[in-house]
């Protein structure tokens, strides 16, 4: 334990304006109708009008090598992502992007000819951007495909011949978001609500200020908050019989003064044995025995806080989970996400989709 604006961006006329803000209307009126049409659900916490899903399926590996382009896969992979919820993209067409990326390569120069600073370390001459999409991380047939960004730049005093290099990179996805929803939503409208971002927070804040007056959209942060980090630990706990999670550990915060900070780690046997006691029996339902119920992340995260209370005399129960890592990846309740191991991460992003469609306002 341890104590603007830009000119470089075409405006739209007052008259698309309304059209679009009514068109946002109606997709916020879709989305007020077609929450909670699961017939399982739970409380998230802060947002008791709003649930998550009680019960979803049991983590399956996903062999994504064999879908995803290796050079874009490895960059999922090998970065922390800072998450964002973004509502959909009016008039986004993925036939575009190489339209999109010269539009926005000029917004980045403009805002930077104005004056804004961009901090990147080294001064940078110019900035490149590539828009592509990132074919193979569909799962359902109304997911759009996930969209990758990319900002290179080489350095004011580079020689030549030198390469630019990636100084900024981002993504949005939509993986096994809420069917109910994504067909309510008018046709011109793109529903990529997971944003993911790494790199200067100055670019960051360009990147999606050319996306909110291009396509009407509105970001916001995403945190991944208690409820869906204990959601994490057991999804990842379940996934050890087939890859091992190595360790559990966990970093709790306590209201105390001053604040204390407890870091939990679990040895991975102790942990897939106290998961395997609380699974449900599902008898001869197959479709049990493929889902998790929120009981059972419950009586899981339970165990694991008695254990530490009969060590230690301290109640996590007082407390909030912060962050959750294992060998398959990272989770910090800062909205922060690293993958470790590719197998699982469609099962990790279905959630957070889940849960930046549930953060989007109504």
């Amino acid at each position: 334990m341890e104590r603007h604006q830009s000119s470089a961006a075409r405006t739209p006329t007052n008259s698309v304006v309304a059209e679009r803000r009514s068109k946002s209307k109606s997709y916020r009126q879709s989305y007020r109708s077609c929450v909670g049409a699961a017939s399982r659900l739970c409380f998230t916490p802060g947002f008791t009008a709003r649930r998550l899903n009680a019960s979803r399926r049991a983590p399956k590996s996903h062999n994504v090598t064999e879908k995803v382009n290796p050079q874009q896969l490895a960059l999922l992979m090998k970065t922390e992502w800072q998450l964002s919820y973004v509502t959909p993209l009016y008039q986004f067409r993925h036939t575009q992007l190489k339209s999109y990326s010269r539009q926005l390569s000029a917004f980045i120069a403009a805002e930077k000819q104005q004056g804004l600073a961009v901090e990147v370390e080294g001064a940078q001459s110019s900035f490149k951007v590539s828009i592509s999409v990132v074919q193979g991380m569909v799962e359902a047939d109304d997911d759009a495909e996930t969209v990758l960004i990319q900002i290179h730049s080489k350095l004011l005093f580079a020689r030549k011949d030198e390469p630019q290099r990636p100084v900024w990179s981002g993504w949005l996805t939509c993986i096994n978001g809420n069917p109910d929803y994504l067909r309510s939503l008018p046709e011109d409208f793109t529903c990529l609500p997971l944003f993911c971002s790494s790199g200067a927070e100055g670019l960051t804040t360009l990147v999606k200020s050319w996306f909110q007056q291009t396509f009407d959209c509105c970001f916001g942060t995403l945190e991944i908050n208690h409820t869906s980090l204990q959601w994490l630990a057991a999804l990842w706990t379940n996934c050890h019989a087939e890859s091992s999670i190595q360790q559990l550990r966990m970093i709790w915060t306590l209201p105390v003064a001053p604040p204390l900070q407890v870091t939990y780690t679990v040895d991975p046997h102790d942990a897939w044995q106290l998961w395997s006691s609380v699974r449900k029996d599902p008898g001869e339902d197959v479709e049990e025995e493929n889902s998790i119920d929120i009981e059972e992340v419950m009586e899981f995260m339970q165990g694991l806080k008695g254990h530490f209370y009969r060590h230690f005399r301290l109640d996590l129960s007082a407390g909030s989970l912060k962050q959750v890592t294992t060998a398959l990846g990272s989770a910090k309740y800062s909205g922060k996400i690293k993958i470790s191991n590719s197998r699982y991460m469609i099962t990790t992003f279905t959630l957070l989709t889940e849960c930046a469609l549930l953060k989007m306002p109504l």
